[in-house]
């Protein structure tokens, strides 16, 4: 499942590609091995960088990318780099400039209609499985946005472990937890059927042994299990989608700078809680309970509280802090912009049917 410089290489030398736009992570191109590789690789063709500046990925920068593949028009676009740059790379891929852009990305209105060439991926974390998901989001001033559409999946996708070891650990942690809460999340979801439960359970397998080691003692062994663990989160909420933790993070991001995978942890095993302590509310066409037993067993627990006391060990064991006062966050003064940031689209897949007072009253613990 998982790739080597030698697929790339094939696959790069076809030659109906003689134009190609890379966009790209200055430091992690470098640092991943993925520029060195590169450069003996890619011979006898017109190529065009393009660094991602901002942390996020902004509109600003969106339109500066789009601008720049119109101007270049490559017969491929590869994305090497972790969610913000993939993510940039399938909406450049979709989306035209146009004096609405803005209006449109807010109101979820965009009129999708073709991509502009092929696309073509490299992740250099295991976390968002956005080489093969069907969303990406993008920042319009400072507010977290979602784009979905068939279109912004990638025409092809390569894993290649190595360039995951030198990620940062905090990277690693929080984008390893992502991929974590999305096959959790996919799990539970109004929208999973048996292919996205299998997809999950799959990951789970793979990534509930490998997490913390990956964290803490990269190698190859445990880069390629969270490169297969994250590649089948992402196929899993393609088909599912996220729920509530991923609804209630966008603001923790968008206010508060949490990295997106850290951001879905701060509240992950409270919304789980309410969900297991409401399964006679749920609105599903599967049975809630026995999608929690199935929970239970990946993580060989026999029940919601030794569930979530294994979250709150592995969050701790990969620092992903979640202590308000220590990562300097007021909840009772911010609680409204809170709530007014949550994702919408991601919270009507919650298996239970929860509002603004519920997520107020998990967050600050009141219920």
């Amino acid at each position: 499942m998982v790739n080597s410089a030698e697929d790339i290489k094939k696959f790069i030398s076809d030659k109906s590609f003689k134009k190609i736009f890379v966009l790209c992570g200055k430091k992690s191109f470098v640092t991943s091995g993925a520029e060195e590789l590169f450069k003996k690789i890619i011979i006898d063709k017109e190529i065009k960088l393009f660094y991602k500046k901002s942390e996020l990925p902004i509109l600003e920068e969106l339109i500066e990318i789009i601008n720049d593949i119109k101007n270049f028009k490559p017969d491929l676009i590869l994305a090497v780099g972790g969610g913000a740059v993939i993510d940039y790379a399938k909406i450049a891929n979709v989306v035209d400039v146009r004096e609405d852009l803005a209006d449109l990305i807010v109101n979820y209105s965009y009129p999708f209609k073709k991509k502009y060439t092929k696309l073509t991926v490299i992740p250099t974390t295991a976390g968002s499985g956005a080489e093969v998901t069907s969303n990406a989001v993008i920042y319009v001033d400072g507010i977290k946005h979602s784009f979905e559409s068939e279109l912004l999946i990638p025409d092809n996708f390569f894993l290649i472990p190595e360039f995951l070891i030198s990620a940062p650990n905090n990277i690693k942690a929080s984008a390893g937890f992502d991929a974590i809460a999305q096959a959790l999340e996919s799990l539970v979801s109004k929208k999973s059927n048996d292919q996205s439960v299998e997809y999950a359970s799959k990951s789970l397998r793979v990534s509930v042994n490998s997490f913390i080691s990956f964290v803490n003692n990269p190698n190859m062994k445990n880069a390629t299990e969270m490169s297969i663990a994250a590649n089948l989160a992402g196929k899993a909420i393609s088909i599912s989608k996220t729920t509530a933790p991923h609804a209630a993070s966008y603001p923790f991001t968008s206010l508060f700078n949490i990295s997106h995978g850290h951001a879905v942890g701060l509240f992950f095993e409270r919304f789980f809680k309410f969900n297991y302590e409401n399964l006679e509310k749920s609105d599903v066409s599967f049975d809630l309970k026995k999608r929690f037993d199935l929970i239970f067993n990946l993580f060989d627990v026999s029940n919601i509280e030794g569930f979530n006391a294994t979250i709150s060990s592995i969050k701790k064991q990969a620092k992903l802090e979640d202590n308000m006062k220590l990562l300097n966050i007021d909840l009772d003064k911010n609680i409204e912009k809170i709530i007014g940031g949550v994702n919408l689209l991601r919270l009507g897949n919650n298996p239970v049917k929860i509002n603004g007072n519920d997520i107020s009253n998990i967050i600050l613990d009141k219920r």
